[in-house]
């Protein structure tokens, strides 16, 4: 018997973790929504509701949810360290 080699993702903790709609995000942190959809829609973690391949000449539908660890993690990556 084969078995399968799709991993399953972790379980999302809805009622202990804050999570944030890109709007949310975009007010803020003070930049575009379509800032915020580039710098979260490829991030592992992300909750992407609706397709995430464009259709020919159509405009994609989807719907980002972001964890707040997920957020996190993203500002950190993007934070500048002085020394």
């Amino acid at each position: 018997m084969a078995t399968s080699t799709i991993s399953n993702p972790p379980a999302l903790d809805f009622q202990n973790e804050k999570y944030w709609t890109v709007v949310e995000l975009s007010r803020t942190l003070r930049v575009s929504p379509d800032t915020i959809r580039r710098l979260f829609e490829l991030e592992e973690g992300v909750v992407v509701i609706g397709n995430r391949a464009s259709r020919a000449g159509k405009r994609r539908y989807r719907t980002l949810i972001v964890p707040a660890h997920v957020l996190r993690r993203v500002l950190r990556q993007l934070s500048v360290v002085r020394q």
